[in-house]
């Protein structure tokens, strides 16, 4: 079941993974979050960017997993924009520290990122907008909408 969060909108993702909740593999989430975001008009800096926000969020939600559970993440694509949401099935989740490192990464480096927990599933959507569509740092702040 697909996470409710505002990245989604009721829409059915563009692409989707689903991969076992082990560290091991945030690497191959990372490495697929800059092709797909390659595939768009994501400058270089904006990719990477998005890359490592995609890390940290695998950061957070890591420890909150069940045992033997999945990371799951979507992706939204729109022209100069992508949303991204990850999660995890957690039954008794903590609120994500919003001092710790993983947390001031992902809120640096992409235009908004939000947490939800809903039915079971803890969430973190993401979104990037290309700095490319204005002046540098001009997308920030642009919102999740998809």
């Amino acid at each position: 079941m697909a996470p409710s969060t505002a990245g989604s909108r009721g829409k059915r993702a563009d692409v989707e993974f689903r991969l076992p909740a082990d560290g091991a593999y945030v690497s191959v989430l990372r490495t697929a979050t800059a092709a797909i975001a390659a595939r768009l008009d994501l400058t270089l800096d904006d990719i990477e960017d998005l890359r490592m926000a995609v890390g940290e969020a695998g950061a957070l939600l890591l420890p909150e997993a069940d045992d033997a559970a999945d990371l799951h993440c979507l992706f939204y694509l729109r022209p100069g924009k992508l949303v991204v949401t990850v999660s995890v099935d957690s039954r008794h989740p903590s609120t994500p520290d919003r001092e710790s490192f993983a947390w001031q990464v992902l809120t640096t480096l992409t235009d908004l990122t939000q947490v939800e927990y809903a039915d079971g599933r803890l969430a973190v959507t993401m979104s990037m907008t290309s700095s490319a569509l204005g002046s540098p740092g001009a997308a920030r702040g642009a919102g999740l909408d998809v």
